[in-house]
């Protein structure tokens, strides 16, 4: 999917053309930091300007063409506008901020060593850049090159006392190595933090459900979609009622769940466990086909509909 912002970076004199329209340049880095979807906004660090500089020149020319393909979703081509930039002033500043933009432009077009490589090569210049480090991390774990996501989220927390996101990144990953009292120690420090965090509500969700306490995570997850209802978190629930046989209120929270991502598998796969609980066989078997159509293999499938 997938979201974190790029101006953590003290860019010299950049304002301005920030203000010019160059948000896109910057949202295109909004990556999901978390392995779970569902996005819990960061408070922004404000640009500092130091000198007046020529936005005129073949740099800056060559970003701002780059966000005229980003506006039309044409990520190849905004990538390679923001290469010609990065070739034309090899030294300029701001070029951190560009090699994370074309990474996420990589990842977003699945060139994913490629963006692993330039995030790496941003870190190399801002070596102490919180979001570069949950960019990269989070990649990793689209790769799953886990221990390596892991040393990411690791050295952010060591950074920034008082990130969330890591954390609960963290949390996640534990909890699906099977060390739920790493990941429930994780999401209590999210507490401290923030006791009024999503993020620790939604990873003591998943927990719950993963030990078997599905009433509870349907609680918790009513919490969080109460605040700021997504899709995934909708299927989390859904599942939850399944286990209960609660089947009126899963069919309820599927049918939401389509409504904002028709295209997601693993929604069509609960409704197949829905359609199965109800012995509508034919709208199983369908949901089943749409689900391998969409990514899901069907020994997947089968294994979580006899689960």
């Amino acid at each position: 999917m997938k979201r974190i912002r790029l101006l953590y970076l003290v860019i010299v004199a950049l304002l301005t053309w920030l203000q010019g329209g160059t948000q896109v340049i910057n949202s295109i880095g909004e990556e999901n930091m978390k392995v779970e979807q569902g996005l819990k906004p960061q408070t922004k660090a404000e640009p500092r300007v130091i000198a007046d500089i020529d936005t005129e020149t073949p740099y800056f020319q060559c970003v701002d063409s780059a966000q005229t393909y980003i506006y039309n979703h044409d990520w190849a081509s905004a990538e390679q506008w923001l290469m010609k930039a990065f070739k034309a002033d090899p030294d300029n500043p701001s070029n951190s901020m560009v090699l994370s933009n074309i990474a996420t432009l990589q990842r977003y077009q699945g060139k994913l060593a490629d963006a692993v490589k330039n995030y790496s090569l941003a870190l190399d210049m801002t070596p102490h850049a919180v979001t570069l480090l949950l960019n990269r991390a989070a990649l990793y774990v689209e790769m799953d090159s886990i221990s390596r996501a892991i040393d990411d989220y690791e050295r952010v927390c060591e950074l920034d006392l008082y990130n969330t996101e890591a954390r609960y990144s963290l949390g996640v990953l534990a909890m699906e190595q099977g060390d739920t009292k790493r990941a429930e120690d994780l999401f209590n420090e999210i507490k401290r933090i923030n006791p009024n965090s999503g993020l620790y509500h939604e990873g003591m969700a998943l927990l719950q459900k993963r030990n078997g306490n599905h009433a509870r995570a349907a609680e918790l997850f009513t919490q969080v979609i109460k605040v700021q209802p997504s899709a995934q978190l909708l299927g989390h629930r859904a599942d939850c009622y399944l286990a209960m046989k609660r089947l009126n209120d899963a069919a309820a929270d599927i049918r939401t769940a389509l409504e904002m991502t028709p295209d997601d598998p693993y929604l069509y796969l609960l409704r197949a466990k829905l359609n199965k609980l109800r012995f509508q066989r034919d709208d199983m078997a369908r949901d089943i086909d749409t689900a391998v159509s969409l990514g899901l293999s069907r020994d997947y499938i089968n294994n979580a509909l006899n689960e």
